[in-house]
């Protein structure tokens, strides 16, 4: 990622354009749910095609295990994914509850946390007086505040939905990537793997570079480490398969 110069960073700093930018609701990245399935999803499918070519079987059975193997473990991992959204959204609604009702019920304890809260940030005396005087004069403000600075928690930007589509539809793309050699007819069973190992290799590579590259981190490094997680889950797949192929035949 481009890093701004001093003249971009001060036009982006000028109060219209601060107010602008923080009038805008945030949204939250999808780039880990990218990742998260198009790692998976391509370590689904390669795991499945080294097992099958460890094991001996032929390119068909390897083609038709991969499919099943992307889509259901695919359509898995988007719902595991939403369900974990809905379960952050539940944890910050019964935490709003809890505040709202500790609120009611004491509410000059209630005033006290936040008093020690920012008291912790450095305010002190009338002005830590004031800060909490006017968070604690809208329940929401007070609840939202306490919800951040208390617990962690924040709702902004969350999408379980989306979380769930963007892990479905990565683990999918990226996925169906290295049982493409085993779609193309007149190569050899050897060929098709070894094009198939070149292509999700590339793929652990590319994923690896992209990520840290987005975040502006050495790209090399994360790419390489992708990789060789990637390795080792191909490599534990093709020696079960392989072992499990001598112990049948023995």
């Amino acid at each position: 990622m481009p890093i701004p110069s001093r003249q971009r960073l001060l036009a982006d700093h000028l109060p219209d354009a601060v107010q602008a930018r923080l009038g805008i609701t945030p949204k939250a990245s999808t780039l880990p749910d990218a990742v998260l399935g198009g790692i998976d999803g391509c370590v689904t499918t390669f795991a499945v095609v080294s097992g099958a070519f460890g094991a001996g079987f032929s390119p068909q059975v390897a083609l038709v295990l991969g499919f099943a193997n992307l889509l259901a473990d695919g359509l898995s991992m988007a719902v595991s994914n939403y369900e974990a959204g809905q379960a952050q959204l539940a944890q910050i609604a019964s935490a709003e509850r809890t505040e709202h009702r500790h609120i009611a019920l004491v509410p000059e304890g209630e005033r006290e946390e936040i008093r020690q809260l920012f008291r912790a940030k450095g305010f002190e005396g009338e002005l830590l007086e004031q800060v909490v005087e006017v968070l604690c004069r809208d329940p929401e403000v007070w609840v939202s505040t306490m919800l951040r600075e208390e617990y962690g928690l924040s709702r902004e930007g969350l999408s379980p939905l989306r979380a769930g589509l963007v892990t479905f539809a990565a683990f999918l793309g990226v996925g169906a990537l290295p049982l493409l050699p085993y779609a193309l007819p007149g190569l050899g069973v050897v060929t098709q793997f070894l094009t198939s190992l070149g292509v999700a290799a590339a793929v652990f590579l590319g994923i690896g570079m992209l990520k840290s590259a987005v975040y502006g981190l050495p790209a090399w490094r994360s790419g390489l480490r992708t990789l060789c997680m990637g390795s080792a889950a191909a490599g534990l797949a093709f020696v079960t398969g392989h072992g499990a192929q001598m112990l049948l035949d023995g």
